[in-house]
């Protein structure tokens, strides 16, 4: 019975499963991507990502727990020498599945597994935004002459309108002004009359 064995069996025994997945892992380490199913792509998957997180400490009891699972000098040595290097600084994921459609034979799914790192189609873009990202500052750097006219065409242009708003206010209580002055004199001016009435009077 296999109760609560979620892992996929690949239609193999053990030792055939491991051995096809030991050989699957040193094809992947030394070309950097092969074409295989899906089901033992996602199978390799989780073979080989321990192992590649074995290879970050290069001491001889990694190498040694390394070689027991690949039993392959080369791809040993370009797991601890390059690929180690590369992925450094990635805490974890370091394969990507890539589906390219069906087998004709059999219409199974099929797939490219390839490591993350050495994609530099997927790696161009993600480091030019990286480069973006780090240009952004806050510190403030002097106006260009250009930025600065511009400045100042804003602040006229806030100002105008304030300055209107400020004439339309005083319009009225000028208005009430030049009113009083106009009647003061023509109250003086009636006054004058009056006087020289009376004097013509007494005359």
């Amino acid at each position: 019975m296999r109760h609560n064995k979620s892992f996929n069996h690949l239609g193999r025994k053990t030792a055939h499963r491991n051995a096809m997945l030991s050989n699957m892992a040193t094809s992947l380490i030394l070309h950097k991507r092969i074409n295989t199913t899906v089901a033992k792509a996602k199978a390799l998957k989780c073979y080989v990502e321990p192992l590649i997180t074995k290879s970050k400490v290069d001491s001889t009891h990694s190498r040694r727990v390394v070689f027991s699972y690949l039993q392959n000098k080369d791809s040993v040595s370009e797991l601890f020498r390059d690929i180690a290097v590369k992925v450094a600084t990635r805490p974890g994921g370091y394969t990507r599945i890539l589906k390219t459609g069906t087998r004709a034979g059999d219409s199974a799914d099929m797939c490219i597994i390839e490591l993350v790192d050495y994609n530099e189609n997927y790696t161009q873009g993600k480091d030019d935004a990286k480069k973006k990202a780090s240009r952004k500052r806050r510190g403030g750097k002097k106006a260009t002459p250009k930025a600065e006219a511009a400045n100042t065409e804003v602040v006229e242009t806030v100002e105008a309108p304030e300055a209107e708003v400020k004439a339309a206010e005083e319009a009225p209580v000028a208005a009430e002004k030049a009113r009083s002055e106009e009647k003061v004199e023509a109250k003086a001016e009636e006054s004058k009359d009056d006087i020289a009435e009376e004097d013509k009077k007494e005359d």
